[in-house]
């Protein structure tokens, strides 16, 4: 099990608790006894536009042509011919076999993911946790931060 800790403060976003624990960094705290934890976490799925079999025959296109290029120069390397060719030959090869299986893994959906989207945690709030040994230093730390941070009254 992990050491005991105390939370220091709560942010509404990651930027605010990654300054707070930069801010100890630039003060010399050991910052490896530090921790942001994200609570309240939801999941948010960002649809991307609609899938078809022909998008998805050019995705699997293009990931069987990275494919297709790193077996080929690992084919060029010991080519005694035109390495060059090796290399256009099984990108080639690798864009077309992924186009197709690209395609066949749409169409055996059947229909009920016609749709691309990329997936994220989001987080509530975020802590800055220290371990209970460096608590009050870090307290120190980050109070003389918000002090510093407060606007000043003319």
């Amino acid at each position: 099990m992990g050491r005991p800790t105390v939370t220091m403060a709560s942010y509404p976003d990651y930027p605010s608790a990654q300054r707070a624990v930069d801010f100890l960094a630039d003060n010399r705290f050991p910052v490896e006894h530090t921790a942001i934890i994200g609570t309240n976490l939801t999941l948010v799925e960002t649809v991307l536009g609609r899938m078809t079999t022909v998008k998805a025959a050019l995705a699997g296109a293009a990931t069987g042509a990275w494919f297709g290029l790193f077996i080929g120069l690992l084919f060029g390397i010991f080519a005694t011919a035109n390495w060059f060719a090796v290399i256009i030959v099984a990108l080639l090869i690798g864009a077309v076999w992924g186009a197709v299986f690209g395609a066949i893994a749409h169409a055996m959906t059947g229909g009920q993911r016609d749709f691309s989207s990329t997936s994220s945690l989001r987080a509530g709030q975020y802590a800055v946790t220290v371990d209970t040994d460096f608590a009050d230093q870090a307290r120190q730390l980050l109070t003389r931060m918000n002090w510093q941070a407060a606007p000043t009254a003319h």
